[in-house]
């Protein structure tokens, strides 16, 4: 079981990740939705496409972009497709 943790609270938990350059990738079904606090950043990447955010909201702190997806990747990422990983801090193992 992988679990996703930031300020103390576990966001996201599930034995069905993919990993990819490095990052787990999470149903979003195993995502905490409550903390999920949708962001205009986008992000492109060559062989993904474009990347879009949500910030953490966790006991009133934002961890802003903390949490990033791809809605319509590339047909070479096609897997990470209904997923999301984090970074800036969000401790994941």
């Amino acid at each position: 079981m992988v679990e996703a943790r930031w300020n103390g609270a576990v966001i996201a938990r599930s034995d069905d990740t993919v990993v990819v350059e490095g990052n787990h990738y999470f149903p979003i079904e195993a995502v905490d939705a409550a903390v999920l606090k949708p962001s205009a950043t986008t992000s492109m990447c060559p062989w993904k496409g474009t990347a879009q955010y949500y910030s953490l909201v966790v006991d009133g702190a934002e961890n802003r972009d903390a949490a990033w997806y791809y809605a319509e990747p590339k047909d070479a990422a096609k897997q990470i497709r209904g997923r999301v990983a984090f970074w800036k801090g969000v401790q994941v193992g």
